[in-house]
């Protein structure tokens, strides 16, 4: 009588992963970003990153004692959360905006609705558009000029890029990130190893960022150049920014991201779709944190509408046709 017969309602799916190897793969996969960000912009990089990470940390271990809930620290989900809205952020923001940051997003965003898995809305995201309407000079302006370190109140060349449909940079200062921007966005290639690493470990699936990169390619390729069709730069579009890092390690957020393949690719077209409106149309030079968010708003249509076919669905058909037994 010791053993007990559990019944469960399906899918009966078994696998090795935990949710705690997932997170540790993310944040090995954001380490080259994060070096590169320190590297590029020196140690005040450091600092809001470290900031970051423990502010979050912090606010989900004293959250979860205060409602007397199990303190889930140990899972990776805060380092991560912390570790990617410090990415997002100006090199040179004062350091009480990443620590307001980090526990508006855990607490608001994560535990408010009942902590991991049942957040609608990417956390470091929704943070980083709660400090963007809070405090717009310093989300906008404190940025810092590559390796030499010194303060730059000049804008980003997305910005230009947008305007002209031309930038000045050349390919490997974009690759190697030689260039304004947020901590962990420039870095291309130290991105695209992260990705790569993800994608590797089978942690994302490829059709989003697919989708996503894509999607904001072609369409700039078409509408990029203002006053001409088919001229824009498709490679800058997705290099300048934060499209490589939103399309890797945002979009792909297992929570707040469709379930089904197909769903996915949707999730990656649609946030593409809205990076490029807003880049191109709005008044706002980057459109990846919008765009994404309000993806993960109708995650919950796309899943409901493009569902995989059930098992034996093929034979039922069939058999309505009279063609079955």
């Amino acid at each position: 009588m010791g053993d007990r017969l559990l019944v469960t309602p399906p899918p009966h799916v078994k696998s090795a992963k935990t949710v705690q190897g997932i997170m540790l793969d993310v944040v090995i996969a954001l380490c080259p970003a994060a070096i590169a960000g320190i590297v590029l912009f020196g140690f005040r990089a450091a600092l809001i990153i470290l900031a970051s990470v423990v502010s979050a940390v912090a606010s989900e271990a004293i959250y979860q004692r205060a409602v007397k809930k199990q303190v889930t620290i140990n899972d990776f989900s805060a380092v991560i959360t912390g570790l990617l809205l410090a990415l997002t952020l100006p090199p040179n923001v004062p350091v009480w905006i990443p620590v307001i940051g980090a526990a508006f997003a855990i607490v608001v965003v994560k535990q408010l609705f009942g902590g991991l898995g049942n957040n609608f809305l990417n956390p470091a995201l929704a943070a980083r558009a709660f400090l963007l309407a809070a405090w717009p000079l310093h989300m906008t302006q404190d940025w810092v000029n590559p390796m030499s370190y010194d303060a730059a109140t000049s804008a980003t060349p997305l910005a230009g890029f947008n305007a002209t449909g031309q930038t000045a940079l050349t390919f490997k200062e974009m690759l190697l990130g030689q260039r304004l921007g947020s901590i962990g966005e420039t870095c291309i290639l130290a991105l695209l190893l992260g990705g790569i690493y993800l994608l590797a470990r089978d942690v994302i699936d490829y059709r989003t960022p697919l989708g996503y990169l894509g999607t904001l390619a072609v369409g700039t390729w078409i509408f990029g150049k203002p006053g001409e069709l088919f001229q824009g730069n498709p490679l800058s579009a997705i290099f300048l920014g934060g499209a490589f890092i939103g399309a890797f390690f945002m979009a792909t957020d297992y929570v707040t991201s469709p379930v089904t393949p197909r769903g996915r690719l949707y999730m990656g077209i649609g946030c593409g779709l809205i990076t490029l409106v807003i880049r191109l149309w709005g008044g706002y030079p980057e459109g990846v944190t919008y765009a994404i968010l309000f993806m993960n708003l109708v995650t919950p249509l796309i899943d409901k509408y493009v569902v995989p076919r059930y098992y034996g669905s093929g034979h039922d058909k069939m058999a309505r046709k009279g063609g079955g037994r």
